[in-house]
């Protein structure tokens, strides 16, 4: 078995330095390049003779910095060196069909040497050149993995600020700018209970007749109520008789109701005849009223 070179180009990166990666896309069709003379290359590999977008001073100082493509092979994403003291360490995302960088991230004090864009996870991980190692996660996208470690987030702390007055004792001051004694918490509470107004005790109901705006009440009782409202003296002493024989006159000169329906079969007007009211005493037992 013999293995032949089917890609090979000499002027891909600087002369004289590594070539720390070298990752293909998930279509097979892109081939990207971190080199050590700080340049991110991106290949046609149906066209190896020249790059396709560079993207250079993004310093390498580890001859294993990664690059890696998205899930989605519409990102690349590449970790730049700095020196001890000379700023962040940095995490770039560049376009791949334009190259144009997208995001920038800074993640420590250190170099970001290893990255890497888990495909069923849909998160990143990176190493550091400190020994610090972190996942970046989104919290709808991302399945699982660190997401499964972070049960709650880190709430922020509330700073509470509370002003506090001393308290001056001066035993010889005028009664007027004297100021009153410290009480402890359950006295002060049961001063404030005796206290009409800081209890907010409502009033008591207005004995006999209304004073002040307030109306009096008869008592909250039953026998009150019904004195009140049922067991009133509604005796009528009107004549039943004399308030019908008020209204005989007028019902003579101007017949409304019944006498025009008897004009004709009955013009004079018949009335019973008087009976004699029957004794009781001869009545038989049976018919008499009881009593």
């Amino acid at each position: 078995m013999s293995v032949h070179t089917k890609f090979h180009c000499r002027q891909a990166h600087a002369t004289g330095t590594d070539t720390s990666c070298l990752t293909f896309s998930y279509d097979g069709i892109a081939l990207a390049s971190r080199g050590g003379d700080d340049t991110l290359k991106i290949w046609d590999i149906r066209q190896f003779k020249k790059p396709l977008h560079s993207a250079e001073r993004l310093s390498s100082f580890f001859p294993m910095t990664d690059c890696c493509f998205s899930p989605d092979d519409k990102i690349l994403v590449t970790g730049t060196s700095v020196k001890k003291g000379g700023g962040s360490g940095k995490l770039f995302f560049f376009d791949r069909e334009t190259f144009q960088k997208l995001y920038e991230i800074e993640v420590t004090d250190a170099s970001v040497v290893r990255c890497l864009w888990h495909p069923k996870l849909n998160q990143i991980m990176v190493g550091t050149g400190n020994g610090l190692a972190k996942v970046y996660y989104d919290p709808v996208k991302s399945q699982r993995g660190a997401k499964l470690c972070v049960v709650k987030t880190k709430r922020k702390e509330r700073q509470a600020e509370t002003l506090t007055q001393d308290y001056i004792i001066t035993p010889h001051a005028l009664p007027m700018f004297r100021e009153p004694r410290q009480r402890s918490t359950r006295k002060q509470l049961e001063k404030d209970r005796l206290d009409p107004m800081k209890s907010h005790k409502p009033e008591p109901p207005v004995a006999g007749p209304g004073r002040g705006g307030r109306v009096g009440t008869h008592g909250g009782t039953l026998s009150s109520y019904i004195v009140k409202n049922i067991a009133l003296d509604k005796t009528d002493d009107s004549n039943p008789r004399e308030a019908i024989l008020r209204h005989a006159k007028e019902a003579e000169e101007n017949p409304y109701w019944v006498a025009p329906a008897y004009a004709k079969t009955q013009p004079k007007t018949v009335f019973a005849e008087v009976e004699p009211e029957d004794d009781e005493t001869d009545k038989p037992e049976w018919k008499k009223r009881k009593i």
